[in-house]
């Protein structure tokens, strides 16, 4: 005679198989740290056309920002005593005419060096470089030139603990000709640098114009971003339904990177400023 099935054996090893693994996912959960909660930047040219400054550093800071970006040296002080910093300046001239030019690099390592003493002594964490636009150069002997026209600053950059961060932007559309168009390209010039202090601006409105895959390459190459810049595309407004990219994933991708530093948001308003201004700090506020 067959042995009789103890189903209720059964049923008891099959709830265990099932139950086990969630059981020790919600554990490993719990084990894990918590996400780092996004710090968030106003850059200022976007939004101090037509608006009282102190009333647009005040609204801000209540709205819980923490830094206002890009903005005039007089206006440092307010931002201070509202209790934000002023997490990323400009570190040298100019954008078209950068660092892939070596007839630049004595000036450019001059401003950069200025730049990094009154960073440090204002808690800037941050500087913005670029790399010029291309006027015929191959992408291969700029990224040679531009690593060569860091080098000499880095260690003035470390010893002050200040990052500096090469800008990439779009040449499709914004800056035609730009030459630290792409990731890959931004990431071979800090390679080459080999400084923990070089870094790039990973614009995430610009490089969805220029190669997309944003979540993809946050998570690949986080380790050269030093700051981010949001906007919505197209047209560099509000990163609202009208636009193309989800804010929210991508906020959500930056944090689980563990970044410790500042996302920028760097766009035009439609409509009301202070409004805007809130929902892109609603619309970006996890972790």
């Amino acid at each position: 005679m067959p042995p009789v099935p103890n189903k209720g054996r059964e049923s008891s090893i099959a709830v265990h198989f099932l139950i086990t693994p969630f059981l020790h996912f919600l554990f490993i959960r719990t084990k894990e740290k918590p996400l780092a909660k996004i710090k968030q930047s106003l850059s200022w040219w976007c939004y101090a056309r037509n608006q009282d400054a102190s009333a647009l550093i005040k609204a801000a800071a209540e709205i819980g920002y923490a830094s206002i970006e890009m903005l005039p040296e007089e206006l440092w002080p307010q931002v201070k005593d509202a209790g934000m910093q002023i997490a990323i300046i400009g570190g040298h001239r100019s954008l078209e005419d950068g660092l892939n030019k070596r007839e630049n690099h004595s000036r450019i390592a001059d401003e950069l060096h200025a730049n990094i003493d009154k960073a440090a002594e204002n808690n800037v964490p941050s500087l913005i470089a670029f790399s010029g636009n291309r006027n015929g150069l191959s992408d291969e002997e700029g990224a040679e030139i531009t690593a060569e026209g860091l080098r000499p600053v880095m260690q003035h950059a470390e010893e002050k603990g200040i990052n500096i961060c090469i800008e990439l932007l779009n040449s499709k559309v914004d800056h035609p000709d730009y030459q630290c168009d792409h990731t890959l390209w931004g990431v071979k010039v800090c390679e080459m640098v080999g400084s923990p202090r070089a870094k790039l601006l990973y614009d995430i409105y610009h490089m969805q114009i220029m190669e997309g895959d944003i979540i993809r390459n946050i998570r690949d190459h986080h380790q050269h971003f030093g700051h981010y810049h949001t906007a919505g595309n197209p047209g560099r407004k509000d990163m609202d339904e009208t636009q193309e990219l989800y804010y929210p994933a991508i906020m959500q991708a930056i944090a689980e990177t563990n970044y410790e530093g500042f996302v920028g948001h760097e766009y035009v308003p439609k409509g009301d400023v202070i409004e805007s201004i809130r929902s892109a700090y609603e619309l970006c506020n996890v972790g």
